[in-house]
Order: structure tokens, then sequence, then C-alpha cells
């Protein structure tokens, strides 16, 4: 899979908002008070613990916003798996902006690698299967396209985006509508030709209505694995099968092999883990 970055029209705004959460009215009264102005340092960006990468762009950003001179030197990329010890960047500039952009820079990288972490996690317990962990639309808010992001960088999928650009029917819709058919229909009757529509269903008898209404992918929802190996067989490659409901890197395995398309975790995104990573000085002048 090639992993596209983010443009930084979508990135920087999201890491100035960051800076200026921690920065306030004052700056950094710390660095600003104890560091010499023309004081330089040297550091490096290492992993204290396993894991995969994601967030470099931000990560830099977070410095070169604070002070242009600091230079960002990547050794690995978004994506990169990484062990204990391993060098991920060597900064050097100033070193009060060294300081100022740190935690936000950490922030970032730890926060996304971990998402990236715990998706690689995910997707390696179900190499040989049929089926793609997605992430879903339970991100923190002002940070989706970087939490979706994060699962790319992981070997997962992204789900949809928000609530404009698919369909997906979930039980209170279904409960307001009236039943599974109608609002299948009338949703059908409300979006154009090109929307997909994708409908959670709970029981199998709701996925044989689904079926009956043509849909493009049914949300197979808290099911068992005998279940959804029966869901599969009502689906018969006639629309793609999503599982989802409390699935972990334990579980997901015996979830695949039942030949669903996808595997959707909400926690992905919402309660993944932060990689630990650390920013260490080397030299100064």
């Amino acid at each position: 899979m090639i992993l596209s970055p983010l443009p930084r029209l979508i990135v920087e705004p999201l890491v100035r908002n960051a800076l200026l959460e921690d920065l306030g009215l004052a700056g950094d009264i710390t660095s600003a008070s104890v560091i010499p102005a023309d004081h330089r340092s040297v550091v490096v960006m290492a992993a204290r613990e396993p894991g995969v990468i994601a967030g470099l762009d931000a990560a830099e950003l977070a410095f070169q916003l604070i002070d242009p001179a600091i230079l960002m030197r990547r050794h690995v990329e978004d994506g990169a798996i990484v062990a204990p010890g391993d060098i991920i960047a060597t900064i050097e500039g100033p070193s009060r902006g060294l300081l100022t952009g740190e935690r936000t820079a950490l922030n970032f990288l730890g926060h996304l690698s971990g998402i990236a972490s715990v998706t690689a996690k995910i997707a390696a317990a179900i190499s040989g299967t049929r089926a793609s962990v997605a992430c879903t639309r339970k991100t923190t808010p002002g940070l989706r396209a970087l939490e979706k992001y994060a699962v790319r960088a992981g070997g997962g999928m992204n789900h949809r985006f928000a609530l404009y650009d698919a369909v997906l029917i979930k039980d209170n819709h279904t409960a307001v509508a009236g039943g599974v058919g109608e609002a299948i229909r009338r949703a059908r009757q409300g979006v154009g030709h090109l929307v997909k529509i994708e409908v959670e269903v709970d029981t199998l008898a709701q996925l044989r209505e689904a079926m009956d209404e043509g849909v493009d992918a049914v949300l197979l929802d808290n099911m068992t694995p005998d279940q959804l190996r029966e869901a599969v067989e009502i689906v018969a490659g006639r629309a793609i099968t999503e599982a989802s409901g409390r699935i972990n890197p334990e579980t997901a395995a015996a979830i695949a092999a039942t030949g669903v398309d996808l595997i959707s975790v909400g926690w992905l995104t919402h309660s993944a883990p932060v990689l630990d990573i650390g920013l260490d000085f080397k030299s100064q002048s």
C-alpha cells in the first residue's frame, strides 16, 4: 500500500492550534528565561518501545512553526516499524525553539504512532484472510484526518470520513424509520446514484431484509463467529460485509476467518495507547 502524506494545508492548522494552546498569551516563559537566545542544540527522537511510526510531518511542523531555523532529519518514514532505541529523527537548531516545540511534537508523534501500532497488530492478526481492518468516526474532535492517516500508516483502511461521503443506516435510523427495508428505501430516494448505502444489522432476519433491498454494504454488529459465517453465506458476494463490535487483536483472527471483508474497530482512534517516544539532547553550543 502506498502511503500518501496529508497535504500541509490540512496538517498545519492542527499543529498551529496545538502550539497556540501551549503558548497562550505569554509564550514559553521557562525557556525564554532559562536558555540564552543564541544557544543551539542537537537532539534525537528515539523509540522507547516497539511500534509503527506515524505523524512525522506534524512533529516537524511543531518545531518549524516555532522557529524556521530548526532542521529535522528523518531516519525513518511514517509506516516504519521501530524497536526500542531506534533513532527516528535528528533535530538541530536554537535550543529555545527545540524546548518550546518538544511537547507538541511528541504529543502528535506519540498519539499517531500509537494508532498506527495497534492497527498493525490487528492487521498482522488477520493476515492471510480476505479481511482488512478499518477505523470509524470515533475520532478525537478536530484530529480525524490525522488519526485516519495513522490507521493507513499501520496497514489499515479508512471507513467513511464524515456524514457526507456515504450513507450508513444505524440502528437508531432504522428504529425511527420503522424498519430496515423502509430506511433503505428512504435513503435511496434521498441521495444520488453514486452514493453508497450501508446498513447496520443486529440479526440475520434484518440482514435478509437488507439484502432484499440491494444495499452496497452491511455492518454485522456484535455477531458471533457462527452468525458471521452464516451472514457471509446469505450475502454471497452481493455486498461488502463488515464485522464490528468489541474486536481486539486476540479476537480479530477468528472474526476474519468467517469470511467477512472488513473488520471495523472504533478504539483504534479513540483509545489507542500512546507510543512512548523520547527526545534527548546530544550536543549543545
